[in-house]
């Protein structure tokens, strides 16, 4: 098993002799823009500072064209504009090759993508999806401590030749995340975990408490920490979260942009 971290949620998997990107979010530094650019200006964040900050606020460590050169599937998480282009017509992955086949959440998820033109929209169960000899099982997530952000997911990969990954997805830690993972066992976990927090929803993600309950959960798993360095409204970079979990006792993995880990 390899994972490339890409940039924020973007992950590249090689699993099973198979390759999934995961929540495929390729605009380039900034071009999404801020939340103040959003009609409406719904959105706040904590400090209100950070709400005139351009997105993605790193650039891509490669070309998009050699982050999608030989993907096998696109897995998107949930539809939001840092898992996933957004164009302002509502459709989605723009830059994706609608050939390619694309597993989403559920069938409102599915419906946006067969909009955009994708041909082959695989829509996950709590029962496995085979590809290939890869099984894909979505997990639940929850998507804000106050109020859930949008309905999100997680993934598990399975396969007989490869460790079981973990891919949580947007969510905070929650009872159903301690049950996944004491049903799967996960070898490799991955956890978005800049803490990013928007008014009125609270905390979206995880943060260093929320790592430390995993790994405390999980101990012979590795994690692996995604979702740094990229958005307006994160709490926590990778720098202060390194002393963070060294504090906690965690023992983790944050790759940085571009940089891919090997799991054998």
């Amino acid at each position: 098993m390899e994972i490339k971290q890409i940039r924020n949620a973007t992950i590249r998997v090689l699993y099973a002799g198979k390759t999934f990107l995961i929540d495929p979010w390729l605009a380039e530094k900034g071009q999404m823009g801020c939340f103040l650019d959003i009609p409406g200006n719904p959105f706040h964040v904590p400090d209100a500072a950070k709400e005139g900050i351009p997105m993605p606020m790193c650039a891509l460590p490669e070309p998009a064209g050699e982050i999608l050169k030989g993907v096998d599937y696109y897995v998107v998480t949930h539809i939001h504009p840092d898992h996933v282009d957004m164009a302002p017509d509502g459709t989605v992955g723009r830059m994706l090759d609608k050939t390619v086949p694309v597993l989403v959440q559920n069938e409102i998820d599915g419906k946006v993508f067969r909009e955009s033109g994708f041909e082959q929209v695989l829509v996950l169960g709590e029962t496995a999806y085979a590809c290939g000899d890869v099984s894909i099982t979505r997990t639940p997530a929850l998507h804000g401590v106050i109020e859930p952000c949008g309905e999100a997911c997680g993934v598990i990969f399975q396969a007989k030749q490869e460790k079981t990954l973990y891919v949580a997805g947007d969510t905070v830690w929650t009872t159903e995340i301690k049950k996944t993972l004491r049903t799967f066992t996960p070898d490799v976990v991955v956890l978005n975990a800049c803490a990013a927090e928007l008014v009125g929803f609270g905390r979206l993600i995880m943060n260093d408490e929320d790592v430390e309950a995993v790994a405390r959960t999980a101990p012979d798993a590795q994690i692996v920490i995604s979702h740094m360095d990229t958005v307006a409204h994160a709490s926590i970079t990778r720098y202060p979260m390194r002393g963070l979990l060294a504090k906690r006792g965690v023992d983790y993995l944050m790759p940085e942009d571009g940089e891919t880990l090997i799991f054998n």
